[in-house]
């Protein structure tokens, strides 16, 4: 969809819809009867327009050119006519008055504006932060009262009025709760001369470390100061979480100084803003430190014991030699039985005695493991018990799991025992093992007396507590992410059950939903048995491997190589030249503006936005490279000092503006690519790209396939190369919940359709909420029912039938689930967590199992059925791939690592990088169209070069020498491209100077 600029109308209409909208009924001819030429034709417009919109046309652009064809035709009218009409004079304000006395409104007054501004306080500023979205409000209520709105200087006034009045009365309640020991204890934080308090604040602020003992007792010391400040409970319960959010992320920003500097109303709210949640966050941090710290205490004693026995190994005699003639006597003799192929070469009571010795070292890796762990933990990690136990409020509601509550309350009373003091009292004291201790811990447990040791205990203790946490069995009082799971789930589900069901686009009786997938199932099962019949389906066979039944597919046949493209590429490089990538970047803002979604998080900013355009320019661009401001300032010619471009990164360079920046961005992709050319944009692929980080991030972690230590970023790239969601990740953490968190998210309007993912979405509870994966040999294909199998071709391949009663009873517990996703009330990740593996299952994880499974199979069917499927789905994986190799060449400064001690910075790196890439495949959209535009460059694209037609090329870009920055100097594209631009210049002038997004 292409606007006009500065409009936020839409352009483009159906015949239908102009039939519908914009055609003058029986009262409309009445008005225009009397009207000719240029007159008639722009009161015709003027009167639908404000019939759709509630007000009248700032600009004749903002009027469709589809609808001044359509009236114009309707009222015998030129439609170049339009042109001539004058949106000002007495004859408009005629026009004007004439229009409203017909439809009933009236112009607004100086006490409709008060009205207006008390409600917007009332009732929009406490739940929409968004300038734009409190505007449209706006628009809405004066065309619900009949009142024509104001001018958009006055809308502007009125928006400020309405956001000072709420500022006010949110400050005042805050205060009021807080009472008059809360405001001091939080003013004291910034006080002149209070060093204890400037220390305290900066801590607050302050992430956790790498992983460790000493990060844990940090975190757990911030933890009891800010606890100390006595913030009550229900201080914000009743404000919208981005209310907080919006203030927290002002007052993290700001130091003691710019605090004193504001009115005391608004400091005690900002400093209460911010310390309510970062003791929420410090919790949520320290239940990170400690199932992290668990993980790594058992790992290190594992790593440390594995290199002991690999070098007691090597000095065994003859293993080596046993093991070739073993190798070489399967490979010569693969299809002969064990013992006539093997017991010649190696006889048998030699496999016997390698058996036992096997065994035997197992047992022995285990004891010594446990001896390590004992060791480590007893001599360094035991004192972070005491004061972890006394910090965290563990909680649980699952009966399975009291074992390990009891055991907690246990560990608690011994707290303070000395250590020397072994054993636990066997008559007062009985620890609960059920469900606490591991088989292979008991004999470490337990001595030969029955007695039950201490330090091996607490050490089960904590790896079950761990487990638990981690499937959200246990949760943590005052926690954010680790909360009560079932505050997760959407609170108002029981009284507007059909809202939601309606929203999902499900039915509201599971029966309903379970006949429609088992009709799918066996739709899917009869296409591809009939594929399999009739040799349709590219050669896939359903045979067995190592006895179990595998469906064998063929490899793709290669397609053609794209010729054309080449040629193309160098065309786009003839014409504009080689292009620095930071002028790809300015020209990328000159075009869509995404810069103007910078706002600052400091109450006052007077810095010119032509100055913090070239500022905010250069400070992403070293971000997205990873060249770093001084390095920047160092060889740059642009004029700026590192101060400034510091200041600009500090105080509007935020996440939130960076993916508000994103957004805008693709969406203006989107809306100026030629869909002839480029597709509509409804797929995309998703994958991660491991990229190295500070040691000092606590996200760092070792990643086991790739090596090394770093972060990984998740990607989802658009069919033709647009990013539409970016998410950092953990190496640990579940990329089925990246998947579906950026397919809840995405950073555009599209609507996309399906996703493409690599192994990793083949997950029976990801297949639940989505419907795509790659490799599917092992696949196993469910049956929808008992009724004797009517699929003689799939052979060993179907398995057992679906348990649809286990959907039927938990359907409506998985629509809430959904419905948490849906409005964002949980994380994927968190949700997710409770249906992970070990562990007694959650009723919903079995259901869940069991739709998954039955969604897997039908796509499976629907991929082994159809080449031209499997096809689409590699060619869409191979999308990501070009994606991350982008990253290498763009992000190149650092060795590509992200920098920054904690998340925000990492995550600010991140999107910096998508923000650049997605400017210059934005550029290249527009160069490639523009030379495709021409007939004979278009005839000359075959269908290959279609296919692999991509704006993500970089053979045109200079990312690297001195940087020079000219906004003087602009891309020559030919004809203005429009793109849609929600906020104009005009509304920039007469925004706010107070903000607090």
């Amino acid at each position: 969809m292409i606007e006009a600029k500065g409009a936020g109308v839409r352009q483009e209409w159906s015949p239908e819809e102009l039939l519908a909208n914009w055609t003058l009924v029986n009262g409309d001819w009445e008005l225009v009867a009397n009207k000719s030429g240029t007159t008639r034709l722009g009161f015709s417009l003027l009167l639908k327009f404000f019939e759709l919109e509630g007000r009248f046309p700032d600009v004749l652009e903002e009027v469709p050119p589809a609808a001044v064809e359509y009236v114009a035709d309707l009222v015998k009218v030129p439609a170049t006519d339009f042109a001539k009409y004058l949106l000002v004079g007495r004859t408009a304000e005629y026009h004007r008055k004439q229009i409203r006395e017909a439809l009933g409104f009236r112009p607004s007054t100086v006490a409709d504006e008060k009205a207006l501004a008390e409600w917007l306080a009332v009732e929009v500023c406490p739940v929409e932060l968004v300038e734009d979205r409190q505007r449209e409000a706006l628009l809405v209520e004066c065309r619900a009262r009949k009142i024509e709105p104001p001018g958009r200087t006055r809308v502007e006034k009125v928006l400020v009025a309405a956001r000072g009045k709420w500022e006010k009365t949110f400050c005042a309640r805050t205060i009021g709760r807080l009472g008059e020991a809360g405001t001091a204890r939080l003013l004291s934080l910034v006080a002149e001369d209070n060093e204890a308090g400037t220390t305290l604040l900066a801590a607050l602020k302050r992430d956790p470390g790498a992983v460790g003992l000493d990060s844990l007792l940090t975190e757990i010391t911030k933890l009891n100061d800010v606890r100390k400040l006595g913030l009550p409970d229900e201080l914000f319960t009743d404000c919208s979480e981005k209310l907080v959010a919006a203030w927290r992320a002002r007052a993290i920003k700001m130091y003691p100084s710019d605090f004193r500097d504001t009115s005391e109303d608004v400091r005690i709210t900002l400093l209460a803003a911010l310390c309510s949640s970062r003791q929420a966050e410090i919790t949520d941090a320290l239940v990170d430190l400690l199932v992290a710290l668990v993980h790594k205490i058992n790992a290190r004693a594992e790593r440390r014991v594995e290199k002991q026995l690999t070098a007691e190994l090597k000095k065994v005699r003859g293993k080596e030699g046993i093991l070739f003639k073993l190798a070489t006597a399967a490979v010569d003799k693969p299809d002969e039985v064990v013992r006539r192929a093997l017991f010649p070469v190696v006889g048998e009571k030699t496999l016997k005695d390698l058996v036992a010795e096997a065994k035997a070292n197992e047992k022995v890796f285990k004891a010594k493991v446990r001896t390590t762990l004992r060791s480590s933990y007893s001599s360094y990690y035991r004192q972070m018990l005491p004061p972890l136990l006394n910090t965290l409020g563990f909680k649980c509601n699952n009966t399975a799991y009291r074992p390990v509550m009891d055991a907690m309350k246990l560990l608690k009373k011994y707290a303070d025992v000395d250590g020397k003091t072994r054993f636990y009292d066997s008559v007062e004291d009985e620890p609960p093992m059920d469900g606490v201790v591991r088989k292979d811990w008991r004999e470490a447990v337990v001595d030969d007396k029955g007695k039950v040791e201490r330090i091996p205990y607490e050490l089960c203790v904590l790896v079950a507590l761990r487990d638990a946490l981690r499937r959200r069995e246990i949760h943590v009082e005052g926690a954010a992410r680790w909360r009560n799971p079932e505050d997760d789930l959407p609170g108002d589900f029981e009284a507007t059950r059909a809202v939601h069901y309606a929203a999902i686009r499900q039915p509201l009786n599971p029966r309903a939903f379970i006949a429609d997938l088992k009709k799918r199932m066996t739709a899917g099962l009869d296409q591809l048995s009939r594929a399999l019949a009739d040799g349709s389906a590219g050669g896939v066979k359903v045979t067995t491997r190592k006895g179990e039944p595998w469906i064998t597919v063929p490899k793709l046949e290669p397609l053609a190589e794209p010729t054309g493209l080449a040629a193309l590429k160098e065309e786009v490089a003839r014409r504009w030249g080689v292009l620095d990538l930071l002028d790809v970047l300015k020209n990328a803002d000159f075009l869509t503006g995404f810069t103007e979604e910078f706002s600052s998080v400091a109450a006052y900013e007077r810095i010119e936005r032509d100055v913090l355009q070239r500022r905010l320019l250069l400070a992403l661009f070293a971000l997205g490279t990873n060249m770093g401001i001084r390095a920047i300032v160092a060889t740059g010619e642009h004029g700026e000092s590192e101060a400034a471009l510091r200041h600009v990164r500090r105080h509007f360079i935020t996440v939130d503006n960076l993916r508000a920046a994103v957004t805008r961005l693709v969406n203006a992709t989107f809306a100026a690519r030629d869909t002839a050319w480029w597709g509509g944009g409804t797929a995309c692929a998703s994958d991660s790209k491991k990229f190295g980080s500070w040691s000092s991030n606590f996200m760092t972690e070792y990643h086991a396939r790739y090596g090394g230590n770093g972060v990984m970023i998740y990607w989802h790239v658009e069919r033709k190369n647009v990013c539409i969601y970016s998410q950092l990740k953990s190496c640990s953490s579940s990329e089925v919940a990246a998947m579906i968190e950026g397919l809840l998210r995405p950073c555009t309007d599209a609507e996309i359709e399906s996703n493409y993912v690599d192994t990793h979405g083949a997950s029976v509870v990801g297949f639940a909420f989505t419907e795509l994966l790659k490799n599917i040999g092992s696949v196993r294909l469910y049956r929808p029912d008992d009724t004797p199998p009517g699929w003689p071709t799939l052979g060993a391949s179907l398995t057992r039938p679906i348990r649809w009663e286990l959907i039927e009873q938990q359907y409506d517990q998985m629509v809430k689930y959904a419905t948490a996703l849906r409005l964002g009330t949980a994380e994927a990740e968190q949700v997710l967590r409770r249906f992970t593996r070990g562990g007694p299952k959650h009723p919903t994880y079995q259901a869940l199992e069991e739709l998954g499974r039955a969604v897997r199979t039908i796509f499976a069917c629907d991929c082994l059925a159809s080449p031209g499927l499997r096809r689409e789905i590699h060619g869409g994986l191979q999308v990501v791939e070009n994606w991350n190799s982008a990253n290498t060449v763009l992000h190149y400064g650092k060795d590509g690592a992200l920098t920054g001690p904690d998340k925000e910075h990492a995550e600010t790196s991140m999107l910096a990088l998508h923000l650049l890439q997605s400017a210059l495949v934005h550029v290249n959209t527009l160069l490639v169209q523009r030379v495709l535009a021409e007939p004979a460059w278009a005839s000359k694209l075959s269908d290959e070069d279609r296919r692999g037609l991509t704006a993500l090329f970089w053979s045109n870009v200079n990312p690297y020498g001195t940087f020079r920055l000219d906004m003087d100097k602009r891309l020559d594209l030919g004809s203005a491209i429009a793109v849609p631009r929600p906020r104009t210049p005009t509304h920039q002038a007469a925004r706010s100077t107070s903000k607090s997004r």
